[in-house]
């Protein structure tokens, strides 16, 4: 597994061991030992104490990440500090913006950055250039809070910031987003719906809060049986044109040109990817 590649993102308190260790145990591709909201100010130093120990001992699959305080916070320098020298595969970053990312200096590991703010959706771009900067997640409760937002169903009300980091995402040329996460832990209709929404939308992983949210992203974000059988029938077909001399054909009444090829090509890219893992 690597981050370029990770469907779940599941985060854990770094100040409970118990949930931590569950985290690791829970198939995830990446786990991220939260030091900032899941952590009380009186916790901040038991988090990073904890979080350091279970992350630097027994590790399994899944990639290991931590979520440091905001820069400017009174806690992301001690949250640096305390990690130095320990193998993570990623640093998380709440409230991103470029000046938040240039801040922890160009040194591996590297960032995952979250949006969270009006000037870090109007920033997204620039954050996904800089060169620690390997995916963007869309932080929807504290962007929804601070542009008076009101949930919906349907998702409709963070459909701008959902494609805005997409298309930020794609022209930076970096992995495509993770979704927002879903705060119901018992609702796993919803989840799929909303991962399935995500999907369509251009994300290829989506952040979790509790194990059990684990299964059902990894599901949705790999390729079905029958997508595979169905891009590889395109490719296949594609080839078949080209040794015949043609740049086009039907296959099932659909035309088959190269852009619908390519999205073939990376379909089976990814089916491969998830039967190795």
């Amino acid at each position: 597994m690597s981050l370029a590649t990770a469907r779940s993102l599941l985060f854990a308190p770094g100040n409970d061991e118990h949930r931590l260790g569950k985290a690791l145990a829970a198939g995830a591709d990446a786990v991220v030992a939260d030091l900032e909201d899941a952590v009380s100010e009186g916790e901040k130093e038991a988090a990073r104490t904890v979080a350091r120990s279970v992350l630097a001992g027994a590790r399994t699959g899944s990639l290991a990440a931590v979520r440091i305080n905001a820069v400017g916070s009174d806690h992301w320098e001690s949250d640096l500090h305390a990690f130095a020298g320990v193998e993570l595969d990623a640093i998380v970053l709440p409230k991103a913006t470029p000046d938040a990312v240039a801040a922890l200096g160009p040194e591996a590991p590297p960032i995952v950055a979250i949006v969270e703010t009006a000037m870090g959706l109007r920033q997204a771009y620039q954050t996904a250039l800089e060169p620690r900067v390997a995916a963007l997640i869309l932080g929807a409760v504290d962007l929804g809070l601070e542009l008076r937002l009101e949930p919906r169903a349907d998702g409709q009300e963070v459909i701008y910031a959902r494609s805005a980091l997409v298309v930020d995402s794609a022209a930076a040329g970096i992995r495509s987003p993770f979704d927002l996460v879903h705060l119901d832990t018992n609702d796993d209709e919803g989840l799929e719906e909303e991962a399935l929404l995500a999907r369509s939308l251009g994300f290829r992983g989506k952040v979790c809060i509790h194990p059990a949210q684990v299964a059902i992203v990894n599901r949705v974000f790999s390729p079905t049986r029958e997508d595979g059988d169905r891009a590889r029938r395109v490719v296949e077909a594609y080839e078949r044109c080209l040794a015949d001399g043609r740049g086009a054909v039907a296959l099932d009444g659909e035309m088959i040109d190269l852009p619908v090829v390519e999205r073939a090509r990376r379909i089976l890219a990814e089916t491969e990817r998830s039967a190795s893992e």
